[in-house]
């Protein structure tokens, strides 16, 4: 994908490992000079049942919420504020609205990156620097095709639209929110198929 978009590259940092985090940060400084738009799309689960998930596996999980707060606030320090613009899209969850057994730091991590959606879009009102969610529903990846039939089929009999979403048919939408959408701000666009309206 990065080789079809002229000037683009691409960085790795680990998001529960605050030096990796300024270390990127560093090399975006040095590279591109700057950030306009910052989309948090990180993400990983261990499917557990609460009472017998361990503090490790929880701590895995709840470290990339910690780390896209992290990561928010210096794109925020070092590029956005300096510039006085920018757009954040945090991509979030439907589960972080409508739960999902064995998957209870997941859920939180989500619903917690639409509080800080709004919360932040409080914090920095009037600066020309949007901060929304898009949260997707059931979208066919890697993940999601690992799933026996019974469970995928028993999803879809949730969703009124009868399918899975695209991943492309999210991106759609965050670049609506990247390029367009100049009144959106702090709010959460579900991208769904119907299964939840928010």
């Amino acid at each position: 994908l990065l080789a079809e978009i002229p000037n683009s590259f691409g960085l790795r940092a680990d998001l529960s490992i605050p030096e990796e985090v300024d270390a990127m940060i560093a090399q975006l400084k040095k590279d591109a000079g700057g950030v306009r738009v910052l989309v948090n799309n990180a993400g990983y689960n261990e499917n557990a049942p609460m009472l017998t998930m361990k503090l490790d596996s929880y701590d895995a999980v709840a470290g990339l919420a910690r780390g896209t707060w992290y990561l928010t606030k210096l794109i925020l320090r070092r590029f956005m504020l300096r510039r006085g613009a920018g757009r954040i899209i945090n991509i979030s969850s439907v589960v972080g609205h409508t739960g999902n057994a064995g998957q209870i730091p997941y859920t939180m991590a989500k619903a917690g990156l639409d509080a800080l959606t709004k919360s932040l879009a409080q914090e920095l009102a009037g600066r020309d620097i949007l901060i929304n969610s898009v949260a997707p529903g059931f979208i066919e990846t890697e993940m999601t095709e690992e799933l026996p039939d019974e469970i995928r089929q028993a999803i879809l009999a949730r969703v009124p639209q009868g399918r899975m979403g695209t991943a492309q048919e999210v991106a759609d939408v965050v670049g609506f929110l990247a390029t367009s959408g100049s009144y959106v701000n702090g709010t959460v666009l579900h991208v769904n198929g119907g299964l939840y309206g928010g």
